[in-house]
């Protein structure tokens, strides 16, 4: 048998901890992200005798991973055996250990592989190194999500309704708000299967106002991708409509509650346009191109819920960096193949945020009561991309030394690939600034190594 450990400090005490960790959303936030790994089942409750069932890797390689509860001693143990999956033998102890000021989480694996002799002389070495990097990534993440809740533990928890919760983001802020006790009401496209699911179809202005009744706060984040194929007339048509349509039947019914909640609602630094060197603010006009006329209609069409008096606010991100999708995901592969490459002259430049600051963006503007209008969800220092290129090089311990010319982009993306990946936008996020926010990755590097899991201990 081998053990891997690690111990944390947490800024809650010992029963705040436990109450976190058996939340059944707070297996979401704890994956991996650099892993390919997908919950297929999750416990209603964390209890002995429940099951957390995982899929691990893709396609024909892809196998269940399934760990149940036992043994465990309520507000101070948890226990998972694993009843099947890649390991001979896995059990893994959860320790919730009270101090005077917060408490401690202690994590310990006993974990034997497979193939005796020859699975530790072939593996033993990669699997405790993963293993590090498991409890290194989760036990920040446990810290940063407490931190967050602990930060509005005075206030009321919220009732949030999410459209786009299936996605990437929708998803993960879903299980962050539910981690800190907050109620989310998920929109679904198709008939409900659970008392948190709530029924719509924007491309019919189907919506039950009935159901959003009593709701603090609406996150709109559903949108066509914009990077999922070639600009083709329709394909524009789609990723414009599939924002103006769902935002403005959102804004109109909620101008029809009771009680008028918050509307949130995504948008993108892309309505800038390409800005070159210039520093832009919330200020900043909007400029030109497909992008920029899109978030243009997709930000008027919110209106109906500003002039019926709600408080709205438009989330301008930039590139949300996470390994699960979007640009990093696409950029992977060739850069852990020792092929990345600068684009042009990599001198555009690129705003970005770390996926857990934009949660923590959208966090925060569910309890900011006087902050509306445009927010620049950008990290403090853009980069060019040949600064970008370098960075996640470095970070991955591969060389990239090559450079996609300008014209082979526009050959393989066509306009899609000009705005998306050769126009650049200098944004600084001055309204969050402003109010001292603070943010978990405002560098590169540092954000790339939580993201990957390479973290420096």
């Amino acid at each position: 048998m081998t053990i891997c450990e690690r111990r944390s400090k947490m800024p809650v005490t010992a029963a705040q901890l436990y109450a976190w960790r058996l939340r059944p959303e707070t297996c979401e936030r704890l994956l991996p992200p650099w892993l390919h790994i997908r919950l297929a089942e999750r416990p209603t409750a964390v209890e002995d005798g429940s099951r957390v069932v995982a899929d691990v890797g893709r396609g024909p390689l892809r196998r269940s991973w399934v760990t149940r509860y036992k043994d465990s001693i309520p507000g101070r143990r948890l226990v998972g055996e694993q009843v099947k999956g890649p390991f001979a033998r896995w059990q893994h102890t959860q320790l919730f250990v009270p101090d005077d000021d917060g408490s401690w989480l202690e994590d310990r694996v006993e974990y034997a592989l497979p193939l005796g002799a020859v699975g530790r002389l072939a593996g033993g070495g990669l699997a405790a190194a993963r293993l590090r990097r498991l409890f290194a990534f989760q036990h920040r993440r446990t810290g940063d999500d407490l931190n967050r809740h602990q930060a509005v533990a005075g206030r009321p928890r919220l009732r949030v309704a999410i459209s786009g919760s299936s996605g990437l983001i929708g998803n993960q802020l879903a299980a962050l708000l539910a981690g800190g006790g907050h109620e989310v009401l998920r929109l679904v496209r198709r008939a409900p299967a659970a008392t948190d699911e709530v029924a719509w179809d924007p491309a019919r202005g189907a919506l039950d106002v009935r159901d959003l009744q009593g709701i603090d706060a609406f996150v709109h984040l559903a949108g066509a991708n914009i990077a999922a194929g070639r600009w083709t007339p329709a394909r524009k048509r789609m990723i414009l409509e599939s924002r103006t349509r769902g935002t403005d039947m959102v804004a109109r019914s909620l101008a029809r509650l009771d009680k008028p909640p918050v509307l949130i609602v995504a948008s993108a630094i892309g309505l800038y346009g390409d800005r070159g060197d210039e520093a832009l603010s919330e200020q900043s006009d909007a400029g030109a191109g497909f992008l920029s006329d899109v978030c243009r209609q997709w930000e008027a069409a919110a209106e109906p819920a500003v002039a019926a008096g709600l408080r709205v606010a438009w989330v301008r991100s930039g590139i949300v960096l996470t390994s699960r999708g979007g640009v990093l995901a696409r950029m992977l592969p060739p850069f852990r193949l020792g092929a990345g490459a600068q684009l042009d002259g990599g001198r555009q430049w690129m705003s970005w945020i770390s996926l857990d600051d934009l949660l923590g963006v959208y966090h925060h503007l569910l309890f900011a009561d006087d902050l509306s209008g445009p927010v620049n969800a950008t990290a403090p220092h853009a980069v060019t991309n040949r600064e970008f290129t370098h960075v996640l090089a470095g970070v991955l311990r591969r060389p990239a030394m090559a450079r996609l010319p300008a014209m082979a982009v526009r050959r393989l993306y066509g306009e899609m690939g000009q705005e998306l990946l050769l126009a650049g936008q200098r944004v600084l996020p001055a309204r969050l600034t402003e109010r001292g926010y603070d943010f978990l990755h405002p560098d590169l590097e540092s954000a790339l190594r939580f993201e990957l899991g390479r973290l420096r201990e």
